[in-house]
């Protein structure tokens, strides 16, 4: 496994977890540490979940714009921002928005910019009541990117998407679960524990089914009815001759509780 800078990558058993580790400025993501998610990725081998999180008081406060190494402040504008985007930040959100298996993200603190991307790409997205979500592009001058104009009305409906775009208000957790921007809002003092815990749930699950799940459920956002009955069909194949529906129809029988082996 590579060693990283701005992030820590650790596998337990079938869970993977990522952990965005520059406390010192709010987990500020650079075009370093996007490459580096995007690499962890790679590596995620025959993981089961994927656990992303923030050290310290962030998730993600948004690009790095210290103007330090690996900033994104020389290239805010015209054809260095398309070139950092294209070459960083579009690759990092694609893979964690294409990642067969299911994604938890945990927000303490603020999810801005980018990091509102990185953590609305989750399956399962939990925040603390103290958790913020914030499109500020508008406050610069700047149009939101890393699929936000894709990602936020499809998850809170196009009001609130433009809500947040154009104004740049922000969302607070609970306000956010309200809205169904995320899954749900927790006290600040019980989101790591909750989310370990639903990542744990599913990286123990019927890893074939929910692959074919998000694939179902992602793709019938751009499909018309047939094609998502045609999805469902061929997922229900997949999923069918998969050791894990074997499983699950055994220990239904037996009426014991299935362990699944994601095989």
């Amino acid at each position: 496994m590579a060693d990283y800078e701005t992030i820590r990558f650790e596998r337990t058993g079938d869970l993977a977890t990522i952990t965005l580790n520059r406390p010192e400025r709010l987990n500020a993501c650079a075009p370093a540490m996007a490459e580096e998610i995007f690499n962890a990725i790679r590596d995620i081998g025959d993981a089961r979940a994927l656990l992303i999180k923030g050290e310290g008081r962030a998730f993600c406060s948004g690009a790095d714009l210290s103007g330090g190494r690996g900033s994104r402040t020389s290239t805010t504008a015209g054809d260095g921002s398309f070139t950092v985007l294209q070459q960083s930040y579009n690759p990092m959100i694609a893979s964690l928005w294409n990642l067969p298996i299911p994604v938890v993200t945990a927000v303490n603190g603020p999810a801005a910019g980018i990091g509102c991307s990185i953590a609305l790409a989750g399956d399962f997205v939990l925040a603390g009541k103290s958790g913020y979500f914030l499109q500020a592009f508008v406050n610069i001058g700047l149009v939101p990117d890393g699929g936000s104009s894709w990602i936020l009305p499809r998850l809170a409906g196009l009001a609130q998407a433009t809500r947040m775009m154009m104004l740049g208000e922000r969302i607070h957790g609970e306000e956010a679960e309200r809205i169904g921007l995320i899954y749900k809002c927790v006290e600040d003092d019980a989101l790591a524990a909750e989310a370990q815990a639903i990542a744990e749930r599913l990286a123990a699950g019927p890893t074939v089914a929910l692959s074919r799940m998000k694939a179902n459920i992602r793709g019938a956002l751009q499909c018309d009815l047939s094609t998502a009955l045609m999805m469902e069909a061929q997922g229900q194949r997949i999923a069918g001759s998969s050791e894990d529906a074997a499983e699950g129809g055994k220990s239904f029988l037996e009426k014991r509780k299935p362990v699944f082996k994601g095989r």
